[in-house]
């Protein structure tokens, strides 16, 4: 069992908490091909929206990887890749500041640099901090 945070906007957590599914790096497939069944993907979102959202630094959603299932949606011209996650309904948000340094994710200071990538792995520890809070709201 692996712990995963996707780097996405507040707007497109809310859709694919909805629709039941995970969505990486504007609907690439490498990101999802590294989740495994069973896993855990913790969304972090930098803003409430793609295009001109304001700033939010929040962990928006958690839920366990589902099955070994990745598929290609069809939205027209947009085909996103596409796995099902088991979202926790009673997950609330927990913003980065209030873990007050207590995660190895933003110990270094120039943390936020690695979430270009869109997605990295989280240690055991700083996924159950992160779980701990969202399910404490």
């Amino acid at each position: 069992m692996r712990y995963w945070l996707g780097v996405v906007c507040r707007d497109h957590v809310q859709r694919g908490t909805g629709m039941g599914i995970a969505q990486l790096g504007h609907g690439k497939r490498e990101g999802l091909a590294r989740l495994g069944p069973g896993d855990w993907l913790v969304y972090y979102s930098p803003r409430t929206s793609l295009q001109g959202g304001r700033p939010l630094q929040a962990f928006t959603a958690i839920g366990e990887v589902a099955d070994e299932e990745i598929w290609q949606a069809d939205e027209g011209a947009f085909k996103p890749w596409r796995r099902r996650v088991d979202y926790l309904a009673d997950a609330t948000e927990a913003l980065v500041s209030a873990f007050d340094g207590a995660l190895e994710l933003t110990s270094g200071r120039n943390w936020g640099y690695q979430l270009r990538r869109g997605l990295v792995e989280l240690t055991p520890s700083d996924f159950d901090l992160i779980r701990s809070a969202m399910m404490a709201g």
